[in-house]
């Protein structure tokens, strides 16, 4: 999240600096002796510009490090990896929402693509659920608490699989999800408790919360080497963006 706000309280309430000291004094010896008003009015605009100038010093120190945490934000240690490229190439993350229409229209370019590239590419999939999707996040628990028995994948495609079965009730699909798990093989009595607890919850939010810092307003959003895309989320779209990426 930007931390603006920080940085500017930090520099209001700093000592004054060498420079704007120096800009006091100035003032204060130009009302002590007669010179001309032309004078006078230069060296006050000086003394001005460079407290102004201390002050954007002191607001830009608080702000350096903004542009690494939003880099880290596209892709963490920890963030589920469909494929790995093993020249590190070429990474395509996806920002999704498993009750998304348009990720659901989209899917099917994302699994042509990922079996032409295979392991030429680097396929990450972030969780950015919708609220007014009714079981967006019941999705995503079931997806994570599937990641934690290596089952991220198969329950990620189950999901999209099926997306037209489950997606868009009222009601909770939990219990859809639980049958899901059990098709996979899961450990049940692990897989429900991993849906309840607060680490799969926290897991989800952290990566929605990367989404927001950059600027992920809706889905599917995807990035290519750190980079929005801007094209259509189509299979040509991508392909376009997945080679130019790989030909550089």
């Amino acid at each position: 999240m930007p931390h603006g706000g920080t940085g500017s309280a930090r520099a209001a309430g700093a000592a004054p600096s060498k420079a704007a000291q120096s800009a006091a004094k100035a003032t204060r010896k130009i009302r002590k002796t007669g010179m001309s008003t032309n004078l006078k009015v230069t060296l006050g605009v000086l003394a001005v510009a460079l407290a102004v100038l201390a002050g954007v010093v002191l607001v830009n120190r608080g702000g350096d490090s903004t542009p690494v945490a939003v880099a880290e934000a596209v892709v963490r240690p920890d963030s589920h990896r469909l494929s790995t490229a093993v020249d590190s190439k070429t990474t395509v993350v996806e920002f999704l929402d498993f009750e998304c229409e348009s990720c659901l229209a989209a899917y099917p370019s994302v699994e042509k693509l990922r079996a032409e590239y295979g392991d030429r590419i680097t396929y990450v999939v972030r969780y950015f659920p919708i609220a007014s999707h009714p079981n967006s996040y019941n999705a995503a628990h079931a997806a994570e608490a599937a990641a934690r028995q290596g089952k991220f994948e198969a329950m990620y495609k189950k999901l999209f699989d099926t997306a037209t079965v489950w997606g868009h009730q009222q009601q909770s699909q939990a219990a859809v999800f639980e049958g899901y798990a059990q098709e996979l093989g899961l450990d049940m009595t692990r897989f429900k408790a991993d849906v309840a607890s607060t680490q799969v919850a926290d897991r989800v939010k952290a990566d929605a919360a990367d989404g927001e810092t950059l600027g992920v307003q809706g889905t599917p959003t995807f990035f290519i080497n750190g980079e929005k895309f801007t094209g259509r989320p189509d299979y040509a779209g991508l392909k376009a963006a997945v080679d130019a990426s790989l030909n550089s």
